[in-house]
């Protein structure tokens, strides 16, 4: 598997753990890595008044998710892909649930086919395989794990994206790995854009002391 350079001995056995792909003689396969600056889970401040009448200030565990929340959500994409315009889901949203998505225009495909093969709330990895669409990516298979981790002392999240995919007719291993991974650290950038995003508006929100 490609992309391995520089990688912690903590992120090499995440990888061990979740991302187990087999890639044939023609294939490629690859992992990247993304530190955000946004928790796995947005906590809440509560204050709770004291019979001292202190005010102490604790972390609600009945928390709203911020990176997790994003990454989770097969029926919606857009939410923080930039290069997809719109999704259906046919049927409920499940274990084999296959999805429907427009590309914007500007890459070569217009239409992709995705099967949810895995959706773990509790260990935070999504797989995903594409069935078909106006594209290259043939037999793509692809595996997101979320881990939390602490950036400059903050609550962040590390993310781990890994895929496996046929090699066209004409290109290179190289050539391949370069293209999906290009369109990967797009995700991931914005990814972290969005969630950081909400991360700052959730943690510069007022707590109204008045209830």
């Amino acid at each position: 598997m490609n992309g391995n350079r520089g990688l912690s001995s903590l992120e090499m056995e995440y990888i061990r753990r979740h991302h187990n792909h087999e890639p044939g003689e023609n294939q490629c396969s690859s992992v990247l890595v993304k530190h955000i600056k946004a928790p796995l889970h947005q906590f809440y401040r509560v204050p709770m008044i004291l019979t001292n009448w202190c005010i102490l200030t604790i972390l609600s565990f009945l928390a709203k998710a911020t990176v997790w929340s994003l990454v989770r959500r097969f029926d919606q994409p857009q939410k923080y892909k930039p290069f997809i315009s719109r999704c259906v889901v046919r049927g409920n949203l499940e274990i084999g649930s296959v999805r429907e998505v427009n590309v914007k225009s500007g890459l070569p495909a217009t239409t992709s086919t995705e099967r949810l093969e895995l959706l773990d709330d509790n260990e935070h990895v999504l797989s995903i395989r594409i069935l078909g669409g106006d594209h290259r990516l043939r037999n793509y298979s692809s595996i997101m794990s979320l881990h939390p981790e602490v950036i400059d002392g903050r609550p962040g999240t590390l993310v781990i994206e890994s895929f496996v995919v046929d090699v066209p007719e004409g290109n290179t291993k190289d050539d391949t790995c370069y293209f999906v991974e290009a369109l990967i650290k797009c995700n991931l950038k914005s990814l972290a854009d969005v969630s950081e995003g909400l991360a700052v508006q959730d943690c510069t929100e007022p707590i109204d002391r008045s209830r």
